[in-house]
């Protein structure tokens, strides 16, 4: 609602905001909305390949959508003033947070939680806990969530709107290489293993009659492929970040992404 509203307010006062920006927004909530609210969830505890598909949308796929959309404008003018006056009384007593801030969103810790995270949830012990316990399990699923929102942020928001301590273009591209990587020695590792490593879909009760190690195969595949072509894509939008900020007219930049291609098109 906050963010209908902001649209309403933008238009108003004649800063329109296109149609591709809330596209991304939405198509994320929505990706977001079924990978944890429908049937899809429940599969995805009953077949690895299922819920690495579903990761894949949490960590990686709809967060990308909300970071592409750059949504803090939107959202920012779609908070009514009363409420922005009393987020910022509330707020003023914890600016001693912005070294931790700084520091989660650094270059060091960021990348390391990000791909940390993949590793860690899927550690066998850890995994089998995980997918047996049903706190734990969504503790596992928002927090993929919740650091996919804030490391496609880091990497795809322009520089000149993310505030404190801004991330350049280069770092972000020797990160998101450095983060493909891993992601393709993690998928290979589980692709090719010859021996099942999560065994305890079996106990759970797979949703379809295929092999266990076909269905780690698969699963191996989708920690793989696709999140390495994101990172992919994710380096191509950097660069042209890059180059953009490099032109003379760069001071009178769009507000992301999304309003950029839509203004030059």
């Amino acid at each position: 609602m906050i963010y209908i509203r902001g649209i309403c307010v933008l238009r108003r006062t004649g800063a329109g905001v296109g149609v591709a920006g809330p596209l991304s927004f939405f198509t994320g909530l929505l990706l977001i909305y079924g990978a944890m609210q429908t049937y899809f969830d429940f599969l995805s505890q009953h077949m690895f390949w299922v819920h690495r598909l579903q990761h894949l949308v949490l960590h990686h796929i709809a967060p990308f959508l909300l970071a592409l959309a750059t949504p803090s404008r939107v959202l920012t003018s779609g908070v009514p003033p009363a409420w922005r006056a009393r987020g910022v009384r509330l707020l003023s007593p914890l600016r001693r947070l912005k070294r931790l801030v700084v520091w989660i969103q650094g270059p060091v810790f960021a990348p390391l939680l990000f791909v940390g995270l993949i590793y860690g949830w899927l550690i066998p012990h850890v995994h089998f806990m995980a997918m047996l316990d049903a706190n734990l399990y969504r503790i596992m699923n928002w927090s993929m969530l919740i650091d996919g929102i804030f490391f496609w942020w880091l990497m795809l928001t322009p520089r000149h709107l993310q505030g404190i301590a801004p991330m350049g273009y280069p770092v972000r591209i020797l990160l998101l290489v450095i983060v493909t990587l891993l992601q393709i020695f993690l998928g290979a590792h589980i692709f090719l293993h010859r021996t099942l490593l999560f065994d305890v879909y079996g106990i759970c009760g797979r949703a379809w009659a295929i092999s266990p190690l076909v269905d780690q195969q698969i699963g191996g595949l989708l920690t793989w492929v696709p999140p390495a072509m994101m990172c992919g894509v994710a380096l191509l939008l950097v660069l042209r970040l890059l180059l953009h900020d490099q032109e003379p007219h760069a001071s009178a930049a769009p507000h992301g992404l999304l309003a950029e291609t839509t203004g030059n098109s």
